[in-house]
């Protein structure tokens, strides 16, 4: 929490401190990484020397919450580039620890057919016209990436609507990601495109000791939480379709995902399931304008606008003009297994806090507070910029659902959570925020959370 509000506070102060150069004194960064650190630090300018350690390329900090529970992590990116006829052929590595001992590494390369027109990144502005703001445009590209994870210190409670807070036990995961994408887009005026992918992925469950509530196997079975005492190699395949189209000069916008992935267990077909995931978010701009979208062309570590111009850069840090959404999500995953399969529990999406992947939902409750292989959610967000600064405030509010089998989601209970707190949106760093909870049954929680990848960028493959 420190950290979170140590960032809060050095970047807000330093960019409202920092006084714009006039036309007359503003000088172009120099072209390569050495000479913008010569440049801009240690003094010389906070904000530039920021951006040049935690975005520059080809080498710069990378930092990021690993997963809830399991800290604040800080390592090394690399990132390069190459531009072909055909292709923009782009490749990140990373590395990171915390304190806690857990890790996380990784290399994703990415291939953009360079064919279609670049898609460029919309910035909101107060002073601009609709026009200026063109759609997000899908792209055909190619992932290829391998990933490992290590995390020391996860919570389960039991499976299930019923569970309580006295069934908390902490284990520990490693997982291995093998694997590939790829997004081929279909029909223009929707913006919509279709996409697959292939995963290998290798668990390992272990317990979790010296923790303020007992390991994993100390409360449960593999009856009670299955893969416990086996966790078996699984081939992880998956289609969808999405779209992102946008309405009424830029007022309305829309993301919408649906997809199916089965999972099959290699070396012990009990644990095979398949997985059916509806995602539909639907966003009002207030201003006409629209906060910056995820870019599938570019890596979790590489923020840049444009790779192809003479001297590419990630979007500088300014004084954030004025921009405020609206947003409704409707998030349904459904699981469907053959015969008596189960699916295993690590498998399984959580509600509460944060997710492993970092989503929050339920805020008010503990992370990982629910588990079941079923689960709708819909959540209401507003989030609005401050003053000039590059801060927000945001309000949310949760409703979820979840159920062991499918038709137990129309019998099960509902559960709410609202929140209110700040987002840091910067520049290229990776998009901060700090979010009080409450109007749960179990009190309240205060998340804080880094973004494990620069604003802007594509996400890292998902752990379930």
């Amino acid at each position: 929490m420190r950290r979170i509000l140590f960032v809060f506070l050095l970047f807000a102060g330093a960019l409202w401190a920092q006084q714009p150069a006039t036309p007359s004194v503003a000088q172009e960064d120099p072209p390569d990484e050495i000479g913008k650190l010569k440049k801009n630090c240690p003094f010389n300018h906070v904000i530039g020397c920021a951006e040049v350690l935690f975005t520059g390329q080809p080498l710069h900090i990378a930092v990021g919450s690993i997963a809830p529970q399991d800290g604040f992590g800080a390592g090394l990116a690399y990132v390069g580039h190459k531009t072909t006829d055909n292709w923009r052929i782009s490749w990140n590595s990373d590395a990171v620890a915390s304190s806690n001992g857990s890790w996380r590494a990784g290399l994703y390369v990415k291939f953009v057919d360079t064919h279609m027109e670049a898609a460029r990144p919309v910035f909101g502005t107060g002073t601009a016209e609709a026009s200026d703001f063109p759609v997000y445009t899908e792209q055909p590209v190619v992932n290829v990436y391998a990933q490992s994870i290590s995390l020391n210190k996860l919570t389960f409670f039991g499976l299930g609507p019923e569970t309580t807070v006295a069934g908390r036990s902490f284990y520990g995961m490693t997982e291995h990601i093998v694997g590939a994408n790829t997004i081929r887009p279909i029909y223009e005026r929707l913006n919509m495109g279709v996409y697959g992918e292939i995963n290998a992925r290798a668990v390992d469950i272990r317990p979790s000791r010296n923790q303020p509530s007992p390991s994993i196997e100390q409360l449960y079975t593999p009856a009670s939480a299955p893969g416990l005492d086996n966790q078996p190699f699984f081939l992880q395949l998956g289609a969808g379709v999405r779209m992102r189209p946008s309405a009424l000069n830029n007022l309305l916008h829309f993301n919408y995902d649906v997809s199916y992935k089965p999972f099959f267990a290699v070396s012990d077909s009990s644990f095979s399931f398949q997985r059916l995931t509806v995602d539909l978010y639907q966003e009002i701009s207030l201003h006409h304008t629209n906060m910056l979208v995820a870019r599938d062309t570019n890596g979790p570590n590489d923020c840049l606008i444009d790779p192809t111009a003479d001297h590419p850069r990630c979007p500088k840090v300014s004084v954030r003009n004025l921009e405020g959404n609206l947003g409704v999500r409707v998030f349904t995953s459904l699981s469907m297994t053959p015969g008596r399969d189960t699916v295993p529990f690590y498998f399984q999406p959580t509600l509460g806090g944060a997710d492993i992947n970092g989503n929050n939902s339920l805020s008010s409750y503990r992370d990982y507070r629910f588990r079941a292989p079923n689960i709708l959610l819909l959540q209401e967000k507003f989030e609005h910029s401050v003053g000039k600064l590059p801060l927000g405030v945001t309000l949310q509010a949760d409703q979820a659902k979840l159920g062991l089998t499918r038709g137990d989601i129309g019998s099960s209970h509902w559960f709410h959570s609202y929140g209110a707190g700040l987002t840091l949106r910067a520049g290229g760093f990776p998009q901060v925020y700090l979010l009080f909870a409450f109007g749960g049954k179990e009190g309240t929680h205060t998340i804080a959370n880094i973004n494990t990848s620069l604003l802007g960028t594509s996400s890292r493959p998902s752990l379930f």
